[in-house]
């Protein structure tokens, strides 16, 4: 149905088959996903090490026989302004992908985060508040430049993809941040064994003052500078792409240009229709703040920015645990009892085998599955078990910390499974199909900030619960995240299913008014197709279905 009222040249995308062109895409797009991970997960293995550096006494300061840390306030900026910056880029980036184009700000968002990578290995002038103040500086800009990836990746790798795969293609470039989290950990972890190697030293316990080597202070220094390099890698070839035909069709009103670039780039014959296009352009000029979109699309938008809130959350704050589990199982030591690259070496290990053994599988997973189960249903199988699974970690903590240490990673390790072969990828996807073209990237933009905006709830939220390290704070903290995810759960019902429908079927910009609020749910899809062979109303119709 949306086919015989759609363009030729969107026809033509929804029904390519599946070439070299969107495997390029995907890579290109996806290295940005895998930079991104790379340098917001990569300060993770250094922060302790950050401590024992300029912080020597923080801990000997207030009677604590241990190695340095940051204090509670620094280690927040360190870790969480990035995530302030990724929430303001992505909110910027977003809105102008929309205004300028998807490719014209594609570009920017790659050198910011190269120039301040490396800059964040670099510092101003000597001691501790220097040092950090220059760090916490270009961290916030890097995670301006991330914050961009975000809307303009997705929404690029929807508008190149055909209607069939395209799921698996937008999960396919999320779930390159699995492979930049395992690389931030083998990366730390091999910087970190060659230093060792060249500079041992002995525990802090044996030497406190000798435990850090000097050599250390470039150590960190290195790891946070090589996440410029894949950023650069892809440069070329992003300024290679052209602009999406979607984009040039429908916003810039040039069907010719639009069949132009495609057919230089993919292995299709596209016909030029100027007279349709300008018919199809005027259908949709409402805006983001227009009582139209609110109509068409306000709860679907209320859908995407709530589930992304809620999932971060809980997702930012799966390592309540892991100072329990890690030590448990063997993975890291006792900070007393090594030196400071011992310990950034014993943290790394353990990111990267997490990310590998849990994290990764259920980003790839998603992609396998998700254009035959569908992301309606992806979603709420992942909140609905990673509530179980922190229920569960929170009811019976000390004894699952004491006693079937076991099961307690074998949860923890479910808990990221679900998280990404559920709501971590499926909130990425959706945006990205549910709104029109004209507010695509805005909309894909302002769910992703709200999603940042949990992960800066959970960052210094739900981990000042947990300073402490007490069991009563953690087992709260874990029974709270489990009423989060499950309010996910239920908000999930706002977003409805996409899958096999073209992107102009999804937001009714083809003209037949069946937008996606038509239905939610695995049968949207089909129960969409019979829609107009009912005798009530669009209106009358959703609201029976919601009823």
């Amino acid at each position: 149905m949306a086919s015989g009222g759609n363009l030729a040249v969107l026809d033509a995308l929804d029904s390519a088959r599946t070439q070299m062109y969107h495997m390029k895409a995907i890579v290109i797009a996806g290295m940005g996903f895998f930079t991104d991970a790379y340098d917001l997960f990569c300060i993770s293995t250094v922060s302790k090490l950050l401590g024992r550096i300029y912080y020597p006494n923080e801990n000997l300061d207030h009677g604590k026989h241990k190695p340095g840390k940051l204090p509670d306030d620094v280690n927040d900026m360190v870790v969480g302004v990035a995530l302030v910056g990724t929430l303001m880029g992505q909110l910027v980036f977003g809105y102008f992908g929309d205004k300028l184009g998807r490719k014209k700000v594609y570009g920017i968002t790659l050198v910011l985060m190269a120039a301040c990578a490396i800059g964040s290995g670099l510092t101003f002038g000597n001691g501790n508040r220097a040092v950090i103040g220059t760090l916490c500086f270009f961290r916030f800009w890097l995670g301006f430049g991330i914050g961009g990836d975000y809307p303009l990746s997705a929404t690029i790798m929807s508008e190149y993809a055909n209607k069939k795969t395209r799921g698996a293609f937008i999960a396919a470039v999320f779930a390159m941040q699995g492979v930049g989290i395992i690389f931030a950990g083998l990366v730390s972890m091999i910087v970190s064994a060659l230093f060792l190697h060249y500079n041992p030293a002995k525990s802090w316990k044996e030497d406190p003052s000798g435990s850090t080597q000097p050599a250390a202070d470039y150590m960190w220094r290195i790891v946070l500078m090589i996440g410029a390099f894949p950023a650069l890698a892809t440069f070329y070839w992003r300024m290679k792409m052209p602009e999406t035909a979607r984009y040039t069709a429908l916003i810039e009103g040039n069907a010719k240009q639009a069949a132009n670039d495609m057919t230089k780039v993919m292995d299709i014959q596209i016909e030029a229709e100027q007279e349709k296009l300008a018919a199809f352009k005027a259908a949709n000029e409402y805006t983001l703040l227009s009582r139209e979109f609110a109509r068409r699309h306000g709860l679907h938008l209320i859908g995407t920015t709530t589930t992304w809130f809620l999932l971060d959350i809980a997702f930012y704050s799966q390592n309540l645990t892991q100072k329990d589990i890690f030590p448990a199982i063997h993975l890291t030591s006792d900070p007393t009892e090594v030196n400071a690259l011992q310990e950034v070496l014993q943290i790394s290990k353990a990111m990267f085998l997490v990310a590998l053994l849990g994290t990764f599988p259920g980003y790839w997973v998603t992609v396998a599955l998700i254009d035959k189960m569908g992301r309606y249903l992806i979603q709420l199988i992942g909140f609905f078990m990673m509530s179980v699974f922190m229920l569960m970690m929170g009811v019976m903590y000390e004894n699952l910390r004491d006693k079937h240490v076991a099961l307690f990673a074998l949860l923890y390790a479910l808990t990221f499974f679900f998280a990404n072969f559920g709501p971590n990828s499926t909130t990425f996807v959706l945006p990205a199909e549910l709104f029109p073209t004209r507010v695509r990237s805005t909309c894909h933009a302002i769910s992703a900030a709200s999603g940042k905006a949990g992960a800066i709830v959970a960052a210094f939220g739900f981990q000042k619960l947990t300073l402490k390290g007490d069991a009563r704070s953690i087992k709260k903290a874990l029974i709270l995240l489990a009423v989060t995810n499950m309010l996910g759960f239920f908000f999930t019902f706002l977003v409805p299913e996409t899958m096999g429908r073209s992107l102009e079927e999804i937001s009714g910009e083809d003209g037949n008014n069946n937008e996606a609020g038509a239905g939610a749910g695995p049968g949207a899809a089909d129960v969409s197709r019979d829609v107009e062979k009912m005798p009530v109303s669009s209106t009358e119709w959703q609201s029976s279905m919601h009823a």
